[in-house]
């Protein structure tokens, strides 16, 4: 993430910079950034190596969200085993370009030890960025019921509907303090862009 002063001009270079420092496919993750951001500036980034175990196997996956004037970038890269398609592991990336104005909800979820003893920008524990544009909805129900126990109806369902596009989880114990920074950073960036791109 850049530090103060820095212009973005410099972002997209730091940005390369924190995906080379990932160690992960550097190359093929910032192609496949490369190819969505055309010559778009970036005013803002976060890079996420996550390292998960499938069975015996160690899994790598690095998220990384890129800010333009204009867009919302999602990208992916994963590695996967040998399968029927390939003898050897292999490596697939994908980014998706979202306009501003379609995200239509930016929910940031702060996780705190000792709460009682919490400052303003200290103790975050964990964040999870929750971002929403309406390519993916959840919809959780459940039977609806009313105040009289002993009513035997059916009152069909209740429930609630939301945008689960895309959630990203960092804590400073698995990723480190900066990081969780980073992520408020970005959370914070996005939601301004998104108010100002309102219809």
């Amino acid at each position: 993430m850049a530090e103060s002063g820095t212009t973005v001009a410099d972002l997209r270079r730091e940005m390369r910079s924190a995906i080379d420092q990932s160690g992960y496919y550097p190359d093929l993750v910032s192609d496949a950034l490369d190819t969505a951001l055309t010559d778009e500036p970036v005013s803002s980034f976060l890079v996420h190596h996550e390292a998960t175990f499938d069975r015996d196997e160690l899994r790598r996956h690095v998220t990384v969200l890129a800010l333009t004037p204009s867009r919302l970038l999602v990208s992916h890269t994963d590695e996967n085993p040998p399968d029927d398609t390939s003898t050897t592991p292999y490596a697939s990336a994908s980014t998706e370009a979202v306009r501003l104005e379609k995200v239509d909800s930016v929910v940031v979820t702060r996780v705190v030890s000792d709460p009682a003893t919490y400052k303003r920008g200290n103790g975050l524990r964990e964040v999870v960025i929750t971002i929403g544009w309406g390519a993916v909805s959840r919809l959780d129900l459940e039977p609806a019921s009313c105040s009289d126990p002993e009513c035997e109806a059916d009152h069909g369902y209740t429930g609630t509907s939301s945008n689960d596009d895309f959630a990203l989880r960092v804590s400073e114990a698995a990723d480190g303090p900066e990081v969780v920074t980073q992520a408020l950073a970005f959370a914070a960036a996005l939601s301004d862009a998104t108010a100002k791109h309102a219809h």
